[in-house]
C-alpha cells in the first residue's frame, strides 16, 4: 500500500478510558506528516458518535482510521469498519484494553502510533451475538454480572474490578444452559459461558488461552461450579495463560453457538454489559477487519510461553518424581 498522501482520520473519545489525552492530537500530527498523509482529527461528543464518524470516514475512502479511547470506543470504531478497505489503528487509553492487548499493541501512545506508521497489517475475525458485533469475548453468567457492576463504578482499574469480582462471587448462583455448538447440543450447569474470539477479556486475563483471532472459530469456555478452595488456582491460571488446564474448565471450538438460558438477562460484549434475550445466537465473521499490529511478539508474550512450558514440564514429571 502506498504511503503517499493516504487519508487518515483519528477518532478520539476525550472522556473515555483512563489517563489524559491532552497531548495525543499533537503526537498524532507529529507522526502523520502533511507531506505524506492527509490527516483529520475528530472528537466524539456523545454515545454512538464514534460509529457515525467512522462510517462517514469509510464512505469518504479513508485509508487509516485511528481509534483513541477505551474498549467501548475501539469497539464502536471497529464494528463500523467491518468488510471495508480501511485499516484500524488502535491507540489504547482504556482500563482493560482487551483487543489492543490481544494484538500486542503497546499501551504507550507513541509506541502504539509507531505500530501504525510501520504499516504491518493483518485481517482478523469479528463475531456477532444477536446482531451485535464484538471482537474479543461475549459472555453470560458470572463475568457478565461483574461487567454490569464494573460499568457503574466511577473509578476503573484492576483493584475496582477485583472488588466487584469478590462481591459478585459471594452472591452469584450457577445457571443452567443449553448450548448448540455447530451441530452438537449439550446441557451445562455453569458459572459462566464465554465465547472467545480472542484469548483474553483484557488486563491480561486469559479466559481462552488457545483462542486465535484469525482462525475463523470461537473458543467456547465453560466454567463449571467451583468451591472457594478453587478460587486461588483459577485466578492464578487466568492471569498466567494456563486456565485451559483447570479441571473446572471445558473448552469447545466452534463457528456458531446458540446459548439458551432460563430467562432474558445481562450479557457482555467486549466487557460492555447489555440486556439480551434468553436465546443468544453467536457466530464468527471470518477475516472481516484490517488492523495494524507489531511485526514481532513482545517480550511479555515470550514470558507467558516460557512459563507455560516450564509448568507443563513439571506437571508431566512430578507424579514420577514423587511416586
Amino acid at each position: 500500500m502506498s504511503k503517499t498522501h493516504e487519508k487518515v482520520e483519528a477518532i478520539i473519545n476525550p472522556v473515555s478510558g483512563v489517563g489524559s489525552k491532552r497531548k495525543v492530537p499533537d503526537m498524532i500530527q507529529a507522526g502523520f506528516r502533511p507531506d505524506k498523509y492527509d490527516l483529520k482529527i475528530s472528537f466524539t461528543e456523545y454515545a454512538g458518535h464514534a460509529s457515525e464518524l467512522t462510517r462517514k470516514a469509510v464512505e469518504e475512502g479513508t485509508h487509516i482510521i485511528l481509534a483513541v479511547g477505551g474498549d467501548g470506543t475501539i469497539n464502536e470504531v471497529a464494528r463500523s469498519m467491518i468488510h471495508s478497505d480501511a485499516t484500524l489503528g488502535i491507540i489504547p487509553k482504556g482500563s482493560g484494553n482487551g483487543l489492543a492487548r490481544e494484538l500486542h499493541i503497546p499501551m504507550d501512545v507513541k509506541k502504539a502510533l509507531d505500530v501504525v506508521l510501520k504499516g504491518h497489517r493483518i485481517t482478523i475475525d469479528s463475531c456477532r451475538a444477536n446482531g451485535r458485533v464484538f471482537f474479543t469475548t461475549c459472555g453470560v453468567g458470572f463475568d457478565a454480572a461483574v461487567s454490569r457492576k464494573f460499568a457503574n463504578e466511577k473509578h476503573r482499574g484492576s483493584l475496582t474490578y477485583l472488588k466487584n469480582t469478590i462481591s459478585e462471587y459471594l452472591s452469584y448462583k450457577p445457571q443452567e444452559y443449553e448450548l448448540l455448538i455447530d451441530d452438537t447440543v449439550r446441557e451445562e450447569k455453569a458459572f459462566l459461558v464465554a465465547c472467545a474470539n480472542a484469548s483474553q477479556y483484557g488486563n491480561n486475563a486469559f479466559i481462552a488461552p488457545l483462542a486465535n483471532i484469525e482462525d475463523g472459530q470461537m473458543d467456547i469456555t465453560i466454567l463449571s461450579p467451583f468451591t472457594p478452595l478453587d478460587i486461588a488456582p483459577i485466578a492464578i491460571q487466568l492471569f498466567t495463560k494456563q486456565l485451559d488446564r483447570n479441571s473446572k474448565i471445558k473448552t469447545i471450538k466452534g463457528k456458531e453457538v446458540t446459548i439458551t438460558r432460563q430467562a432474558p438477562g445481562i450479557m457482555h460484549l467486549d466487557g460492555e454489559p447489555v440486556e439480551a434475550e434468553a436465546e443468544i445466537r453467536i457466530s464468527v465473521v471470518p477475516h472481516s477487519l484490517h488492523v495494524f499490529t507489531p511485526t514481532e511478539i513482545p517480550f511479555t508474550e515470550e514470558v507467558y510461553h516460557f512459563f507455560g512450558q516450564v509448568t507443563r514440564f513439571f506437571d508431566n514429571r512430578l507424579p514420577y518424581i514423587f511416586r
